[in-house]
C-alpha cells in the first residue's frame, strides 16, 4: 500500500490524463487527508477549468413512472411500494416550453428522462423529434432513455443529440444489492453504442446506498478507466424515498460525498462533474465544499425526475455569496 501512496502522490498536480488508475492508487486518494485530497483536486480543477464557473443543466421527466426495472433507489419502479403513477410522454410543445423556461433562467443544457427499459417505436420517434426542437431553441440536448442499440444511438446523433446520461449506478461488486433487472454489461453495451455514434457520454452513479469506500473507488474506476473519459460525470446522493428499499439506508457522512467528488475531479481533470440528486438535503457549506472539490456543474430546477431539488433562486443566491458564476 505504500508503494502505492506514493505513486498516486507523485502524479503531477495539474492532473495528467491517465485512464489506467488502479483500484489501489484510488484507495489511496480516498485515504489522503483532506486538506491535502482538497488542495490536490483544486489545483487538477484550476489547471483545466475556470474554478468559478459553474455549468447549469435542467432536467425534465418526459415520461415518468411503470418503469420495468427495480433499481432499489427509484420510486418509478413498478416493483416497489413507492411506485409514482406511469404517465404518457409528454406533449412536444409542453416540453418545448419547458427547455425556453429553462434557459431563460440560465441553463445551457436541457436534459430530457423516461422511465423505459428501453425506448421503442413511436415513442422514440417522439424523442427524436424533441431532440431536434429543443437544440432549436439554443440549448444543448441530453436524454436518458434506458438501454439503446447501435441504430438508436446513430439515430439520436443524426438528430442532433449533445449528451446521452446511462449512470453505471455503483460498483460492479455492489450491483447486485441493487438492481436484478439489468446487468452491469448492458449498462457497458449502451455507452459503447453512444460513444461509437459520437455522441457525448454523461455517465455517473450513485453514492450513500449502503456501499463501502472500496466499492466508490470501484466506480470511480469504472468510469475513469473509459477511453476517453466521459465528458459529464454526475454524481449523486442517495435520495431515501418513502416505500422503496433504501428508505431507511443510513445517511453518507457529508466529508465522505466531498471525498468522492475530489477523486473524481483528480481520475478525470477535464470532465464536468455535477452534483445531482440530493443536493436538496445538502447544506450550502457540504455545497461550498464540493465545488472547492472540482464539482463544476449542477442541475437548476425544483424537480429531479420526481424528487426534490433547490430552486433556481436558492441556488443563484448561493452562487452569489461565493462568487460562481453560471455558464
Amino acid at each position: 500500500m505504500q508503494a502505492a501512496t506514493e505513486t498516486c502522490s507523485s502524479a503531477p498536480l495539474s492532473g495528467a490524463i491517465r485512464c489506467d488508475w488502479s483500484r489501489e492508487e484510488i484507495q489511496a486518494l480516498f485515504a489522503l487527508p483532506f486538506n491535502d485530497l482538497l488542495f490536490r483536486a483544486q489545483s487538477v480543477h484550476r489547471s483545466h477549468f475556470d474554478p468559478n464557473a459553474v455549468q447549469v443543466s435542467t432536467l425534465l421527466s418526459i415520461k415518468t413512472g411503470g418503469c420495468p426495472e427495480d433499481c432499489a433507489y427509484c420510486p418509478q419502479s413498478v416493483h416497489h411500494e413507492a411506485a409514482v403513477a406511469a404517465e404518457k410522454l409528454m406533449d412536444v410543445d409542453a416540453v418545448v416550453a419547458a427547455a425556453r423556461q429553462a434557459k431563460q433562467a440560465g441553463a445551457s443544457r436541457f436534459c430530457m428522462g423516461a422511465a423505459w427499459r428501453n425506448p421503442r417505436g413511436r415513442n422514440f420517434e417522439r424523442v427524436l423529434e424533441l431532440v431536434e426542437r429543443v437544440r432549436a431553441e439554443g440549448l444543448e440536448t441530453c436524454v436518458t432513455l434506458g438501454m439503446l442499440d447501435a441504430e438508436q444511438s446513430r439515430r439520436l446523433k443524426d438528430a442532433g443529440l449533445d449528451y446521452y446520461n446511462h449512470n453505471l449506478d455503483t460498483s460492479p461488486e455492489f450491483y447486485g444489492e441493487i438492481i436484478s433487472t439489468r446487468t452491469y454489461a448492458e449498462r457497458l453495451d449502451t455507452l459503447q453504442h453512444v460513444r461509437e455514434a459520437g455522441i457525448h457520454v454523461c455517465c455517473g452513479g450513485i453514492v450513500g446506498m449502503g456501499e463501502s469506500r472500496a466499492d466508490r473507488a470501484s466506480l470511480l474506476q469504472q468510469l475513469a478507466c473509459q477511453s476517453p473519459h466521459p465528458e459529464s460525470v454526475p454524481v449523486n446522493l442517495l435520495v431515501r424515498v418513502e416505500g422503496t428499499p433504501l428508505a431507511d439506508q443510513a445517511a453518507l457522512d457529508p466529508f465522505e460525498f466531498v471525498r468522492t467528488i475530489a477523486v473524481a475531479r483528480i481520475l478525470m481533470p477535464q470532465s464536468q462533474v455535477r452534483l445531482s440528486a440530493g443536493r436538496e438535503s445538502m447544506s450550502d457549506e457540504c455545497q461550498a465544499l464540493c465545488f472547492h472539490a472540482g464539482a463544476n456543474s449542477i442541475f437548476y430546477g425544483e424537480k429531479l425526475l420526481t424528487t426534490p431539488n433547490p430552486d433556481a433562486d436558492q441556488d443563484q443566491a448561493l452562487f452569489a455569496r461565493l462568487g460562481l458564476t453560471a455558464v
